[in-house]
């Protein structure tokens, strides 16, 4: 009996199906253990939503951007000068994510995301004197304590709070204006990524990833998500680092420090990005020949932030083992880790896809044959975000609502999809996801 291996689009197709059957699973076992023990704390698991299908303002133009953006995207993308790539990318990714999010409306979708009780804006009228509300961070983190922080505030360095809590003082207050800090900072992580692949790939692949990167179904939730800030920081110093490397740079290394820095205090599980970080510098080893020239710039903007929150009197460290014990304390202490080890994984495959789940199967091959350098390249940046979200997974401390808290390192996943034959198929199954989930549910970021 002869045996034909699959073709390769044959396989694209059942990586796709595999996430299909891992989102069902994730749906059908959540459901269950929700109705019968009622410990996941999540209405329609795996994520943080309702069952709701309606339209809105922005279904509209959502329908219309995603029909232009499959058949024109990869075809912009390919012919349009390098320079004006990273904007249009920037721009049609805010476009994409203030579409969608106004399908539940401007309120819903957008001002009033970070308003709600456990979000930054509750908490900014407790910051009028800065340096001694920092020096007594730590002491409202644990809950029970008199005057305890939010639980999002509580769960994060106060660089996060503090950036709603300055955009506040310059006249940008309320719910508009840090929703759409987030939404327009967020949709820069498209462009950030998008300059990181063509400098450590090349730039044919950056191209052919530039429609995914726009189009990716985790559009949903960096409207209003501030973990779409955070993911955008984190992407553009990662992205001048690879300039710092490939180009000599002492500018962009000082830029990528300083970004790498504040990284670090807008979210603690964001020190594992330091794994991406570690392959763009295998990946640009030869930019450490100038390694005086690079390194200690790097090092100088690195130190900036974590010395001034410093001298303010906040201490990371026992920050974050405080957070610990406020997570236990609260629902995810009683969350099932045996369901979200795995359910988690259903929610990184609806951010990212079936175009990324499609591509997975062709990065590791890229990584194991090394028939192709650029990709080969490409397969190192993708598989090192993979490493840093599955790390993230078997640590316990992001038991659900893993489709914002992972969009750091998601958007490093979706340059995969350059590899995939046939882009525009793959790009309709991505706008499809996304104008699904946003139509017949009501996310609750």
């Amino acid at each position: 009996m002869i045996h034909h291996r699959p073709h390769p689009s044959h396989r694209d197709l059942y990586a796709a199906a595999a996430a299909v059957l891992l989102v069902t699973a994730a749906v059908l076992a959540g459901r269950h253990i929700q109705n019968a023990h009622h410990t996941l704390f999540v209405h329609w698991p795996p994520l943080f939503a309702d069952w709701d299908p309606h339209v809105g303002p922005g279904t509209p133009a959502a329908l219309v951007l995603a029909a232009a953006g499959v058949a024109y995207g990869p075809t912009l993308a390919a012919r349009l000068p390098w320079r004006a790539l990273p904007w249009v990318t920037w721009a049609a990714s805010a476009a994409w994510i203030v579409s969608l999010a106004l399908i539940d409306g401007w309120h819903d979708g957008i001002a009033g995301r970070l308003t709600t009780g456990n979000e930054y804006l509750r908490v900014i009228d407790r910051f009028h004197d800065i340096p001694a509300t920092l020096r007594g961070f730590d002491d409202h983190i644990l809950a029970g304590v008199p005057g305890n922080w939010p639980a999002h505030v509580a769960g994060h360095p106060p660089a996060a709070t503090l950036t709603f809590v300055l955009l506040d003082r310059i006249g940008l207050g309320g719910g508009g204006w840090a929703g759409m800090w987030c939404v327009v900072l967020g949709a820069s992580a498209a462009a950030a990524v998008l300059v990181a692949v063509r400098a450590l790939a090349d730039e044919p692949l950056a191209r052919r990833a530039a429609p995914f990167l726009v189009l990716a179904p985790a559009a949903v939730w960096m409207g209003a998500s501030a973990d779409a800030y955070f993911a955008a920081v984190a992407a553009w110093a990662l992205a001048c680092l690879a300039l710092a490397l490939t180009r000599r740079s002492a500018l962009w290394a000082a830029a990528s420090g300083l970004l790498a820095g504040l990284t670090g205090y807008l979210s603690y599980g964001l020190t594992l990005i330091a794994l991406v970080g570690i392959a763009v510098l295998v990946l640009a080893r030869a930019g450490l020949r100038a390694r005086p020239l690079l390194v200690l710039p790097f090092l100088a903007g690195l130190a900036v932030v974590p010395v001034v929150f410093a001298l303010y009197g906040f201490n990371w460290w026992t920050a974050y083992h405080l957070l610990v014990t406020r997570y236990y304390q609260g629902v995810g202490g009683t969350r099932p880790y045996s369901y979200w080890i795995w359910a988690n994984l259903a929610c990184a495959a609806i951010i990212t896809g079936p175009a990324t789940a499609a591509a997975l199967p062709r990065t590791a091959g890229s990584l194991v044959h090394r028939d192709d350098r650029a990709a080969t390249r490409l397969a190192l940046i993708v598989c090192a975000a993979l490493a840093a979200l599955l790390i993230a997974d078997l640590s316990g401390m992001s038991k659900a609502e893993t489709e914002r808290i992972w969009l750091p390192f998601a958007v490093w996943l979706l340059p995969a999809c350059a590899l995939l034959p046939r882009p525009r198929a793959w790009l309709a199954a991505q706008v499809t996801l996304a104008l699904l989930l946003n139509h017949l549910l009501l996310t609750g970021w």
